[in-house]
């Protein structure tokens, strides 16, 4: 079991468990997904104008594939300070979602803001400039990075939340 693995062990085996993913997306896509290789900064490189991002938890991976650029982020929904609500999400922000619970607003934000800084390439340095422009629903927002607008996609799953890039593109959720 992967969970039982030591640190970096456990990492590797996540990050290997999320490329099968990823490439499990591009097979059902019929895209060739070829090597997942990176960049010098850690960056996916994409193959043949396929491009991919991952995201590993301890009890969950993503993969996802698209030919356009894409990020993806998950992450457990559980309590978090004020203070680390305040870093993430700003109070122009916070009104766009206006009534709703603190707790999703945060990993709302926070694993939108990761999928769209892995889609620029840049990482969590770019946090700062990310900023939700506008809420649509419960599943769908819009961040502005660098004065370009991003849509991102929501998915809610057993206690954790998932987001990716969407460029106008149908998502499919699927577990295995």
């Amino acid at each position: 079991m992967v969970q039982a693995l030591p640190g970096k062990e456990r990492t590797a085996a996540l990050s290997r468990l999320a490329r099968e993913c990823a490439a499990a997306s591009a097979l059902r896509s019929g895209l060739d997904i070829g090597a997942f290789e990176t960049g010098e900064s850690g960056v996916p490189l994409p193959f043949r104008g396929v491009f991919w991002s991952l995201s590993h938890k301890p009890d969950y991976v993503a993969g996802v594939v698209s030919t356009k650029g894409v990020g993806i982020d998950i992450e457990m929904i559980k309590p978090i300070s004020e203070a680390l609500f305040r870093k993430i999400v700003d109070e122009t922000e916070a009104l766009l979602f206006s009534g709703r619970d603190r707790g999703i607003i945060f990993f709302r934000v926070f694993t939108a803001k990761e999928a769209v800084l892995k889609k620029a390439g840049v990482g969590m340095r770019g946090l700062s400039k990310a900023k939700i422009h506008e809420v649509w629903d419960d599943r769908n927002l819009l961040i502005r990075y660098l004065d370009k607008k991003y849509p991102v996609e929501h998915f809610y799953f057993d206690g954790y939340l998932a987001s990716v890039t969407k460029d106008n593109l149908d998502i499919e959720w699927r577990f295995r």
